[in-house]
């Protein structure tokens, strides 16, 4: 054997690689999931929390101190509602809606959206709508670590009522939910009315024995359903099919929020999504007059988020955000606030409340030790003025890894 090849050899034992030290962030307050800590101490090792302590006293020999004591943490949150495929660059002149591009174009181009995600604090969504799998794509790219972004719980092509069907069929909904089970998707997806963009049509279009067929059939396999519904009744029958969650909604009768809340059925309401339509009209082209139904809408959507709220119905946050909405997913809160909530009530709507309906209770939602280290740094305190998170995201920790540190 050659001197250099020995040489070799013995250089590559003797190079274990160095362990790394844990990481210690400080914070001036810290709002675990359930309660505050002040002068707060986050231990974290790898992608996991391994303990949460407070003042110098609980950062460990040798650790690497991250000094965030202008700030509040939070657990990273949760949108339960997006559309991260939906992409569009902005180029004067262009729509929002109506470009065509290969899927692996898509896929690449919203990197975007996953970025402004995190930015606002966002580290794991639910992804309830894209063609062509590319949902499926992005999750699995972020899991490889190949791309920057949220984590990601898909339900890729949503099941809509078939065209030109005359009477409802059961069956070819049971064979519909199998086949997207089998494509890989977390989350089955139904549009049970119309209703889209810059219309609040809320005609039912999915019968009651529809979307029975879809929940057991989801169930049976170990998924869970979300139903698309603008309008009451779809509502009313998505929660008496037993729909994991419903959708948008307005108009919502006393006993179907009573059965909601008896059912523990989470409600995601969207109400600023119609808000970003208003905004945005111009972007999209809608014309002057789609503006006042929305706007009608908004409100409608609003009462029954109170009349809710009072019922102990479980209400979380889902933007609904697609195109130029991404970054803006937190505002849903504001709304909730507005609604009755407080800001801690608003804030478990997008951590402890969403992390259950994923079944990811025991390690999102929350910082605590055992707990992924997802955890978002603010600038003042959203437990006293829920706008602050609107604007004061300043750094964001997903998986153990920095993705955002921001100056501003």
């Amino acid at each position: 054997m050659s001197t250099i090849l020995l040489l070799t050899i013995a250089l590559s034992g003797s190079a274990a690689p160095a362990p790394v030290p844990p990481k210690a962030i400080r914070f001036a307050r810290l709002w675990d999931g359930g309660r505050v800590v002040a002068d707060a101490v986050v231990v974290v090792e790898g992608n996991r929390i391994v303990s949460v302590g407070s003042g110098a006293a609980s950062v460990p020999n040798g650790a690497e101190v991250i000094d965030l004591r202008r700030y509040t943490a939070i657990p990273g949150l949760i949108d339960l509602h997006t559309h991260m495929t939906y992409y569009w660059d902005r180029k004067p002149g262009t729509r929002p809606l109506g470009v065509r591009r290969r899927p692996a174009v898509t896929v690449y181009l919203a990197q975007e959206n996953a970025r402004r995600t995190l930015e606002s604090g966002v580290t794991t969504v639910r992804d309830l709508g894209a063609s062509n799998d590319t949902d499926l794509a992005m999750r699995d790219l972020i899991e490889m670590g190949a791309m920057r972004g949220p984590r990601m719980f898909v339900a890729g092509q949503g099941l809509s009522a078939r065209r030109g069907a005359t009477a409802p069929d059961p069956a070819a909904m049971r064979t519909a939910t199998e086949e997207r089970i089998k494509s890989g998707v977390d989350w089955i997806k139904v549009y049970a009315s119309r209703g889209s963009f810059d219309s609040v049509e809320t005609t039912q279009t999915v019968t009651f024995e529809e979307m029975r067929a879809i929940v057991d059939t989801a169930h049976a396999q170990g998924r869970k359903v979300a139903i698309h519904s603008y309008g009451a009744s779809g509502v009313r029958d998505a929660v008496r099919a037993g729909a994991d969650s419903v959708e948008h909604g307005a108009d919502l009768d006393d006993e179907t929020l009573a059965d909601m809340a008896a059912r523990g059925t989470v409600w995601v309401p969207t109400i600023d999504h119609n808000r970003y339509y208003v905004d945005a009209k111009d972007e999209y082209g809608f014309p002057a007059e789609a503006i006042p139904p929305l706007q009608d809408y908004i409100q409608r959507n609003l009462d029954s988020a109170r009349r809710a709220i009072k019922a102990g119905v479980r209400i979380a946050m889902g933007s609904d955000a697609v195109f130029s909405m991404f970054g803006q997913n937190t505002r849903e809160l504001g709304w909730f606030v507005k609604a009755g909530m407080t800001p801690e009530q608003a804030l478990a709507s997008a951590t402890t409340v969403p992390a259950g309906l994923l079944g990811a209770g025991d390690r999102l939602g929350r910082i605590a030790a055992g707990y992924l280290a997802d955890i978002v740094a603010i600038e003042g305190d959203p437990l006293a003025k829920i706008d602050v998170l609107f604007t004061g995201v300043r750094w964001v920790m997903k998986d153990g890894v920095i993705e955002v540190r921001s100056t501003k």
